[in-house]
């Protein structure tokens, strides 16, 4: 059965998409540690990060980081962290997470956003991507 995460790949399941190319896709988490958090996934399915091939893994950090660098360009955040967990959702997925505390980065933590807040940040990151 294919993870929540290829539903939204294949637009199945909405998301506020923030970039993508051949290998890669980029959504805005919707249970946000803070506001642009961003989830990074491979197209293909795999549970685990250290199960990726090595060129899958490296080409999903260097997605990552196009990513994260939109991220604070577009977001006002001290940095953006990164973290890979995993337990949630068997498909390989990195936080880039918008940081101006710890407190941000404990998963502890959520914001509420609007459907415009929503909109109006994917907008934003995703013209800082491009």
């Amino acid at each position: 059965m294919p993870s929540i995460f290829t539903k939204i790949i294949n637009g199945e399941i909405p998301c506020y998409r923030i970039a993508e190319d051949e290998h890669f896709f980029a959504f805005l988490d919707i249970n946000p540690n803070a506001q642009g958090h961003t989830l990074c996934v491979p197209k293909k399915e795999v549970d685990r990060l250290l199960d990726l091939d090595k060129e899958t893994y490296m080409g999903l950090m260097a997605f990552s980081r196009r990513v994260g660098l939109a991220i604070e360009k577009a977001i006002d955040c001290e940095r953006v962290g990164m973290t890979v967990i995993g337990l949630e959702v068997p498909h390989v997925h990195v936080h880039l997470i918008p940081l101006h505390s710890m407190a941000n980065a404990t998963f502890q933590h959520k914001v509420e956003l609007t459907e415009e807040e929503f909109v109006s940040t994917a907008e934003k990151i995703k013209a800082a991507f491009k």
